[in-house]
């Protein structure tokens, strides 16, 4: 578990010192809803997502449903789509907790997905693939039927 740890804060390190390049992106800060689906429950709730620079980008959800709270929080790498103004493609991941009655869980998440800033209004929309990995105290489990929306308004 150690060296599962030290690899994954490794390969973190690494992208965020990648991610060097500022430059003006389709938004700065995304505020709305955010939609986990997929195999189990649907999860609804707030999403926010912040570019700290052209090609790096946090997101944060904190979603409800199937009697459960999912907190999570992502690092993205995000690059346009040439030929498509507003539209950026992104990859990235990171930690998922689902706390329910009587315990918790806890998941690493990767992401890749696509993101579309409408031109002239302050709407994005997202949709992303988020299969899960599972890791337990004596087990481990992975899902790959999980997907996301994201309807944010932008500033």
């Amino acid at each position: 578990m150690k060296k599962l740890l030290f690899t994954i804060f490794g390969c973190v390190a690494l992208f965020t010192f990648s991610i060097t390049e500022v430059k003006a992106q389709n938004y700065k800060t995304g505020v709305g809803l955010g939609i986990d689906f997929g195999d189990g429950a649907t999860l609804v709730g707030p999403s926010l997502r912040h570019h700290f620079s052209r090609k790096g980008a946090v997101q944060a959800e904190v979603l409800f449903g199937g009697n459960s709270t999912i907190i999570q929080g992502f690092l993205q790498y995000n690059t346009p789509i040439k030929g498509a103004s507003g539209l950026d493609f992104y990859a990235g991941g990171g930690p998922s907790i689902q706390l329910y009655d009587g315990g918790s869980s806890f998941f690493l998440v990767p992401m890749a997905g696509l993101d579309y800033k409408f031109s002239g209004a302050p709407l994005a929309l997202a949709f992303d693939w988020r299969p899960r990995v599972y890791i337990g105290d004596n087990d481990s489990d992975f899902s790959a039927g999980r997907f996301g929306l994201g309807f944010r308004y932008t500033f």
